[in-house]
């Protein structure tokens, strides 16, 4: 619901000097959020807002039928009991039960996607966000001590968000769920190492991915950089946005045969709903997910081979 100021009930959505557009909504600690990134036009802003306090705990269908009831009272409220000029709800789609599924690209298409790039350095970006099933302010995050390439986990602790002035923060993740080590397939590992040694600096609290001057990534100079667009385009994806790599990421661990325990401790889902199932995800089941997940690339790949 939007009130006079646009603000709605459960976040709002803001227009940048950029033109583009950036989310905020309630965390479970009840503190203000700031969306790691921006969207192109404010049904896109809507959409994100709207699937992050879904990942809260609040499911689509309750969501749809709270919207539909208030709507119902408000509109008692202005059109019989003139107690208020209009009724304020107007977000459009807020009470429909099904929503838009978000794409999910296949294997082939993630290594094609990371070898379009136009620098280099993001293609292990694109593995990794989609493979461990990164946020984009996770993964940006990310420092050198944060990856064992030996036992193949990345470890989520940091996340980094745009202020309204511009000014990149480095935060803690949203959530004690967020918090998560995460096994990493091994058929990308050696994309991690070459990427080490060409763009990381030594030190052990290096930033993995930076831009080419140095500095923080923001997702404008990011799609900017690696030519985003142009490369889904040329792949027919236009419309795909960076956070359907972690939903692909997502599906395909899914597919895997992950239990809901496992698979939503690999997400670093927050809600409420969810906690007594974290409790039963262990080390070793997510270390299968990923080994799963090295399997299937290896067997596309080795399917592709075959009909090239």
């Amino acid at each position: 619901m939007a009130n006079k100021d646009g603000h709605r009930r459960f976040g709002n959505i803001r227009k940048r000097e950029s033109g583009r557009f950036q989310i905020r909504y309630p965390g479970p600690d009840g503190r203000l959020r700031t969306g790691a990134t921006t969207y192109a036009t404010k049904t896109e802003a809507d959409r994100a807002l709207r699937s992050e306090r879904l990942e809260h705990g609040v499911s689509i269908s309750t969501v749809a039928k709270a919207y539909r009831f208030l709507r119902a009272v408000l509109m008692t409220a202005a059109e019989e009991d003139k107690l208020i000029s209009r009724n304020p709800c107007r977000i459009k789609g807020a009470d429909n039960e099904h929503t838009p599924e978000r794409p999910v690209i296949t294997v082939s298409q993630v290594f094609e996607l990371a070898d379009r790039m136009a620098d280099r350095r993001f293609r292990a970006l694109i593995l990794l966000a989609t493979f461990a099933s990164l946020r984009w302010g996770e993964v940006i995050a990310l420092r050198r001590h944060d990856l064992d390439l030996v036992a193949r986990t990345v470890r989520v602790r940091e996340q980094l968000i745009e202020l309204d002035g511009g000014e990149m923060r480095l935060c803690p993740v949203k959530s004690k769920a967020g918090r998560r080590t995460v096994g990493i397939p091994a058929v990308i590992v050696p994309a991690l190492i070459e990427h080490l040694a060409s763009y990381v600096e030594p030190e052990e609290d290096a930033f993995v991915f930076l831009g080419k001057l140095g500095g923080f990534l923001r997702g404008s100079n990011f799609r900017r950089a690696a030519k985003w667009g142009e490369a889904l385009k040329e792949m027919g994806l236009a419309g795909l946005h960076f956070h359907d790599l972690r939903h692909t990421g997502n599906t395909l661990a899914a597919q895997s045969g992950a239990s809901l325990a496992d698979l939503k401790a690999r997400m670093g889902h927050d809600s409420d709903r969810a906690a007594l199932i974290y409790q039963h995800a262990t080390k070793d089941a997510d270390q299968r997910i990923a080994d799963a997940l090295s399997a299937r690339v290896e067997a596309e790949r080795k399917r592709l081979d075959q009909d090239g």
